[in-house]
């Protein structure tokens, strides 16, 4: 489980829950150093005063703010935590509201609330089942990172979770990017309905579909260039079989398509299999990060035939994971 990134407390009317805030994603992207193409040095960046010309720690580093062109505003942090703000040590729910009713584009990262010791227990369990048999969301204030912000709780799996959300000013409007009235007739709209029903699933979980393609690409593009071999090829695209005449060729084409890898009339699905546990995508990225230590070699010289041999191994190991 992840390190708590905020503790305070849930509060709403006179009830008052400890709780900590725990991070609910995970970030499995691959991450490049820079380096210099000629030798291949590292590349970093440097904090520099601009007054002294030199190197400063981050223990020399604060915050201000520029009120004008020749005067800075220190504000230190033992100010920004003595803010007077209700929400700077509680999450304060507003009002409670059907999720339904949540437009999606303004909900952003997702936070496990967990009860903070036994006291938070009860009135805990309290607010998630009064939520679930509401069929409410509440709406919640809160502070972090220098600007208060408007939350989303709900329930899952028995677990309140937290959705940081967009203020109203923070989503643009649309308007514009309507296209201008154009004239469908109805067989049109109906295939395009029956291209969703024969594409339509329960869930996202399980679906071969539902994977990072690019990272495991990525992971054989590295391997290889460990080894010294050439990376791999992409796959010969399929060929179209011609230009589609019109929309309506389009739909029915996509939905003869859809409906064949589903299994002819989309009744008898293919069954997947579950995704795979968090445990071997930490060792994938485990085997990754020791592959990097050795591209910048691989890169200099030729690796010598012990560590070669190692490095397959590696990769057979990552690819039969």
């Amino acid at each position: 489980m992840p390190r708590p990134v905020w503790s305070g407390a849930i509060s709403f009317g006179l009830v008052t829950i400890p709780i900590k805030v725990l991070p609910a994603t995970e970030n499995h992207s691959i991450r490049f150093h820079q380096y210099h193409l000629e030798d291949m040095a590292r590349v970093r960046t440097k904090k520099m005063c601009e007054i002294e010309d030199r190197e400063v720690s981050n223990a020399e580093i604060g915050k201000g703010y520029e009120v004008s062109k020749d005067t800075i505003v220190e504000i230190t942090d033992q100010e920004l935590a003595a803010l007077p703000l209700p929400t700077a040590k509680a999450i304060e729910i507003s009002a409670f509201v059907p999720y339904e009713s949540i437009d999606p584009i303004r909900i952003g990262e997702g936070y496990y609330l967990q009860g903070d010791g036994q006291v938070a227990a009860k009135p805990y369990v309290l607010l998630r089942k009064a939520l679930e048999r509401s069929s409410k969301a509440a709406v919640a204030k809160f502070a972090w990172h220098g600007r208060e912000r408007l939350g989303l709780l709900r329930v899952q799996d028995d677990v309140i979770l937290l959705h940081a959300m967009k203020w109203d000013d923070e989503v643009r409007s649309p308007e514009s990017l309507a296209p201008r009235q154009v004239d469908l007739d109805d067989s049109e709209i109906d295939e395009a309905v029956h291209l969703i029903e024969s594409m339509a699933t329960d869930s996202i979980a399980g679906q071969e579909w539902a994977t990072d393609r690019y990272t495991a690409a990525l992971e054989d593009l590295i391997a290889a260039k460990a080894e010294g071999k050439e990376p791999p090829e992409a796959p010969a695209e399929e060929a179209s079989g011609g230009k589609l005449v019109d929309l309506m060729s389009a739909l029915e084409q996509s939905v003869r398509k859809a409906e064949a890898a589903r299994g002819g009339s989309g009744e008898d699905a293919t069954v997947h299999d579950l995704p795979k546990k968090r445990g071997a995508k930490k060792a994938a990225a485990k085997k990754t990060t020791a592959k990097r230590a050795t591209a910048k070699r691989a890169t200099a010289k030729k690796a010598t035939t012990k560590k070669t041999s190692a490095a397959r191994k590696t990769t057979a190991k990552k690819r039969g994971a």
